[in-house]
């Protein structure tokens, strides 16, 4: 079981979108991905975390974090940094925060750093590693490499950070086979946590004038859904949780044109999750033509997930069948992953 104060830490989330970033990469533009634009202050950062506090959802007896989204951090200069993770120490003194977590590039991961980082209260560091193939990278403009990644994770495992990892299925130059093996590369470093964030053609981006040209095909949302449902059956599957499938649901996404192609849904991570239920759930289901109709029972909390987005799942059932699926019904004294068929 994983832990839950890993996967379900409450968040103050900060965006610093591009600070620090050496240069764009191919498939970026975080002032649309975070809703966000322009430079971030420490009096800003302050406030952010006051009106967190003073919100209704705000639960002292839960472990609060600070976020810093969106750029490099370590790439800022040492005082920039300082002055961030200042206007975090106050809360943390208090009692209201219990730690800060960022995220950063693999190339911008210095020992320098570390005292600073840990003196600061920082708990978790998150790696924009996005694949584990040096062509990928290269294609993509990220100006790291994979080896940059496992140096990274080695020397933040050796000062006792969590470390979580970001990669990007559909990336130029990537196919399924290739992100398998980025996973399974992954699985080896151990890290505490993931996230998979499908590559999307946004607006303005170096990607969209690749795509337009017709250099460049994104995922098809069902292959996406696809190999992000492996990806997590491989990680989940050696303790490492996938807290983050599917790019933040920014408003600024969601205007018109924002979004130029690729595998956008806004219940991305609801069908991922669905596809890996319906995986595990297969082997009780009766061949096809066993049955006319069927009756199903499942654990309650998992009736969301048999249904699928808008009764997808039913209809799978019924396919894989050939049986009409009469009712569900919930029976909670069944384990996660099983289900009770009766054929009516």
């Amino acid at each position: 079981m994983h832990d839950d104060r890993i996967r379900n830490p409450l968040i103050i989330p900060i965006f610093i979108p591009n600070l620090g970033c050496p240069h764009r990469c191919i498939f970026c533009r975080q002032e649309t991905i975070t809703s966000q634009a322009g430079s971030v202050r420490r009096e800003e950062v302050r406030s952010s975390i006051e009106k967190a506090i003073r919100s209704t959802g705000f639960d002292p007896l839960r472990r609060a974090e600070v976020a810093f989204y969106g750029g490099t951090f370590t790439g800022l200069p040492v005082d920039m940094m300082d002055e961030f993770l200042g206007a975090v120490r106050p809360f943390i003194r208090q009692g209201l925060i219990s730690s800060i977590r960022i995220s950063t590039r693999p190339d911008f991961i210095h020992e320098r750093h570390m005292e600073l980082l840990k003196n600061s209260g920082v708990s978790t560091i998150e790696i924009g590693a996005q694949s584990m193939d040096n062509r990928v990278l290269k294609l993509a403009k990220r100006g790291h490499s994979a080896e940059d990644t496992i140096r990274s994770v080695g020397l933040l495992k050796n000062y006792g950070f969590k470390v979580g990892i970001q990669l990007m299925p559909g990336l130029p130059g990537d196919s399924e086979d290739g992100f398998l093996k980025t996973i399974d590369t992954i699985v080896d470093l151990r890290p505490d946590m993931a996230r998979l964030y499908p590559t999307l053609v946004i607006r303005g981006t170096a990607l969209e004038k690749h795509y337009l040209d017709g250099q460049y095909r994104p995922l098809s949302l069902e292959d996406a859904v696809r190999q992000c449902a492996e990806g997590c059956i491989r990680l989940e599957g050696n303790g490492i949780p996938v807290i983050r499938i599917g790019i933040l649901n920014a408003p600024s996404l969601a205007e018109k044109g924002e979004i130029v192609a690729g595998p956008w849904h806004a219940s991305f991570g609801y069908l991922v999750r669905c596809n890996i239920y319906w995986r595990r759930i297969e082997s009780f289901l009766p061949a096809r033509g066993e049955a006319d109709q069927i009756s199903l029972r499942v654990s309650r909390r998992e009736l969301p997930l048999v249904r699928g987005f808008r009764n997808t799942g039913v209809r799978m059932i019924e396919e894989k069948t050939g049986a009409k699926v009469k009712r569900i019904r919930p029976d909670d004294s069944l384990a996660f992953g099983e289900i009770a068929v009766e054929k009516l």
